[in-house]
């Protein structure tokens, strides 16, 4: 959690907000690849990519 919060950090004070949306969909992306690994929904998952 500690490097959470430093990023968190270096966002603020350098503002660089659009870093916030990058980071975003890539937690979204690594879920869906850790969801789709060894589920029933992998199939509707990999049609998506």
């Amino acid at each position: 959690m500690d490097f959470l919060k430093d990023l968190l950090k270096f966002i603020k004070e350098r503002k660089k907000w659009w870093l916030a949306p990058v980071i975003l969909l890539l937690i979204i992306l690594g879920v869906l690849v850790v969801i789709g690994g060894g589920s029933a929904i992998a199939p509707f998952i990999y049609t998506l990519f």
